[in-house]
């Protein structure tokens, strides 16, 4: 009878394991999608920034926190630019989660789509740590669109972090400030089997990409596959 028991127990922890893999592959492969159409709609972020982008950040389908307590909350994953300087090609996928105040969804949508270039190292170096403020420990500004940057303002060019949504179909630049974004270092272990650290990932040895993140990385190869940011620092 202990026996079975014990078998029970191990089939249903298995089961809970397998159920928390899938979910946060299931969000990985999200990421490439949502990554895929905001790059299809024709006024969408500038070529001239997504080729500067050291990183990229999606958060696909956030959403909005009860009734009462406010702001919202969503999970998703980040790709940089492999190599010290950042100029090698896209890296594998490190898992992150964004909350805070209710910026994306006064359209009255349920959920936003949140896209992200991290725009320079001093950007990427506070993601890599604990969480951070976004306006904060990290400057951010909502990101311009269209084809050139002539409309850009000089402090969307100076920011760190530069932000986007989608909801209902309509794509825009979007002020995060106030929000957080740390790495959900539990959802990398999910989709990569074993503990591992978002600086590991982004700084470390080259690791493979797994299949849930793929298609993200492929779309970021495909459309801004060498970094055109003039480099005045290394790490």
């Amino acid at each position: 009878m202990q026996r079975y028991v014990s078998l029970t127990l191990c089939l249903i922890l298995s089961s809970a394991v397998l159920d928390a893999s899938n979910k946060e592959q299931e969000r990985l492969e999200n990421c490439g999608v949502v990554m895929q159409e905001v790059l299809d709609v024709p006024d969408n972020i500038p070529q001239e920034l997504l080729e500067k982008a050291e990183c990229v950040i999606v958060i696909p389908s956030m959403t909005k926190l009860a009734l009462g307590i406010g702001g919202s909350y969503g999970r998703g994953a980040m790709v940089c630019r492999s190599g010290k300087t950042f100029t090698g090609p896209w890296g594998a996928p490190a898992m992150y989660s964004l909350d805070g105040g209710s910026f994306g969804l006064q359209l009255g949508a349920e959920s936003t789509d949140v896209v992200l270039l991290v725009m320079n190292q001093r950007g990427v170096d506070a993601l890599l740590g604990s969480k951070v403020k976004l306006g904060a420990n990290a400057s951010a500004a909502a990101g311009p669109k269209g084809r050139s940057l002539e409309a850009s303002t000089d402090a969307s060019l100076r920011a760190e972090i530069l932000s986007y949504s989608r909801s209902r179909g309509l794509f825009a630049g979007v002020s995060l400030g106030g929000a957080s974004l740390r790495p959900d270092n539990d959802a990398s272990a999910e989709v990569y089997g074993r503990k591992i650290t978002a600086r590991s990932i982004v700084t470390g040895p080259l690791i493979d990409v797994p299949a849930s993140g793929r298609h993200f990385v492929d779309v970021l190869e495909k459309n801004a596959p060498h970094n055109q940011s003039t480099k005045t620092s290394s790490r």
